[in-house]
């Protein structure tokens, strides 16, 4: 467990914290090896230094970001932001399909762009993977 990750779902009310826990449970589940900590102020998960999925608290919800996620093929998914990021928001627990979940995460790791190099490629995003 990253206690890092803990105390930020403490600081917010019971639905927010179960919607919060139901999602770091089921990334941790599927992706076990992946690095996790807390960047820009949310829990984030890394592959090779590459951001691939996170989740924050937002006004009245928490988002579930993922930064290749326009690149999924999903419509559960909105584009979010200039680049390659999709997200999805969350009110209650009751709202997260599990199996919807884990096969965004599947592709989350299978499908990057190269967000790591972003400021040195100076916007300019490359494929990570082939897809």
């Amino acid at each position: 467990m990253n206690e890092a990750i803990l105390a930020y779902h403490a600081a917010f009310d019971q639905e927010y914290q179960a919607i919060c826990a139901q999602l770091y449970e089921t990334i941790l589940q599927q992706l076990p090896n992946v690095e996790c900590k807390i960047w820009h102020a949310v829990p984030v998960w890394f592959v090779d230094g590459n951001p691939i999925v996170g989740y924050g608290k937002l006004k009245g919800c928490v988002r579930l970001l993922f930064w290749s996620g326009q690149s999924f093929g999903e419509t559960g998914l909105k584009n979010e932001g200039k680049f390659k990021a999709a997200e999805k928001r969350y009110t209650s627990v009751a709202e997260i399909d599990q199996d919807v979940l884990k096969r965004w995460l599947e592709k989350a790791v299978t499908i990057q762009w190269d967000y790591k190099n972003i400021i040195k490629r100076k916007g300019v995003l490359e494929k990570l993977t082939t897809f």
